[in-house]
């Protein structure tokens, strides 16, 4: 079966490329994506850091999910912990350009017993820079598993869509999800306060500390149970830790301990300040990825993070970065999602701003 849709779907992958100065057919593009929703096997598209970027309807019946829940989530959170590391290096190998391949994983929702195969490829989306790659997904028939779990699901048909009020060409209900809605004016009126705040401290004249601070606050409130904010440079050149705010419980040792830690230590927070690389972790699969404490802890273990964001402070993505903002969430928190990712993106933007705005002097 992939041997078949496969090179049907990258020819018209190819024959959809925008040329220098075209424009993209928005008939293809309307053809594209209904054929991807209508793969009869579940089919993901993700990026080289094995993060959904788009999964057709089949896949949401595999993973028990919605398509906008799943973007911007690590797919390796819904395997078993055996196979995660597997599936990443090899994404990441297939995206490098070393060739398509397969491998077994296993699904870590309950109720699942059997194995299944999954075919990566490389694709390169219609106007996009970045290489993507396509993940499907069919029963390992060399396993022995019973044969329902070795069922995949059906796919539905567009009559059973239109009458169920889903959209035929991405399987999405038609109508707004009342707590999406929600929480995007959530959101909004998020962005809106901290624009605020920061025109009141930049106007007031403040320093940076009291820039970092005020916007920690605002975040910490409202967003994450911590809030870590480093600036680029110091006066000696070196990053230095500005603003670490945790939860009531977490108030001493455990908060000094993070005040105390040097920024170039925490590979997260050195990817943004030198790359500008931002990250968004589901399950932080690395547990040394935010350094270690005083006792040689692993912070993210001990803080029980169950997912992070780590974003550069920057004016423009070519502008220099000034910081780095650092939120953790833990506990039974919900994950950090994709929109909240765009929105704390918007957010770094205004702080960064904050930060180079020169100072109002009073006359």
């Amino acid at each position: 079966m992939v041997d078949v849709l496969w090179p049907r779907y990258e020819e018209l992958a190819a024959a959809s490329r925008v040329p220098p100065g075209g424009r993209a057919d928005p008939h293809e593009q309307q053809l594209l994506r209904a054929l991807f929703q209508r793969l009869p096997i579940p089919v993901v598209l993700l990026d080289r850091e094995s993060v959904v970027r788009r999964m057709n309807f089949a896949a949401t019946q595999l993973f028990n999910t919605r398509a906008g829940y799943a973007t911007g989530r690590p797919l390796t959170s819904s395997l078993r912990r055996d196979g995660q590391a597997a599936l990443r290096s090899q994404v990441a190998a297939v995206a490098r350009g070393e060739g398509g391949r397969s491998l077994t994983v296993r699904l870590s929702q309950p109720g699942w017993d059997g194995s299944l195969r999954v075919t990566l490829a490389a694709l390169r989306p219609p106007g996009e820079p970045q290489p993507a790659v396509l993940a499907a997904f069919q029963p390992d028939r060399g396993a022995p598993v019973a044969a329902s779990s070795a069922t995949l699901p059906v796919p539905r048909t567009a009559e059973q869509d239109s009458r169920d009020g889903r959209d035929p060409l991405d399987g999405a209900f038609a109508q707004p999800d009342l707590a999406e809605v929600t929480r995007h004016a959530e959101l909004l009126d998020l962005v809106d306060d901290m624009a605020t705040a920061l025109l009141r401290v930049t106007l007031a004249g403040s320093g940076p500390e009291e820039v970092l601070g005020r916007a920690a606050e605002l975040l910490h409130a409202r967003f994450a149970d911590w809030v870590i904010a480093d600036l680029a440079t110091d006066a000696t050149g070196a990053p230095h830790r500005m603003v670490v705010l945790g939860p009531a419980e977490a108030a001493g040792e455990r908060t000094a301990s993070l005040a105390g830690q040097d920024p170039a230590d925490c590979p997260l927070v050195a990817d943004a300040l030198d790359d500008g690389v931002s990250a968004l972790r589901v399950s932080p699969p690395d547990a040394n990825a935010f350094g270690r404490d005083s006792t040689g802890a692993p912070v993210l273990v001990r803080e029980e993070v169950t997912s992070l964001l780590c974003i550069p402070l920057r004016v423009s993505p070519t502008s220099p970065v000034v910081g780095a903002l650092t939120l953790f969430r833990t506990g039974g928190r919900s994950a950090f999602e994709m929109a909240e990712a765009g929105a704390a993106d918007r957010l770094s933007r205004h702080i960064a701003l904050a930060l180079t705005r020169p100072r109002v002097r009073d006359a």
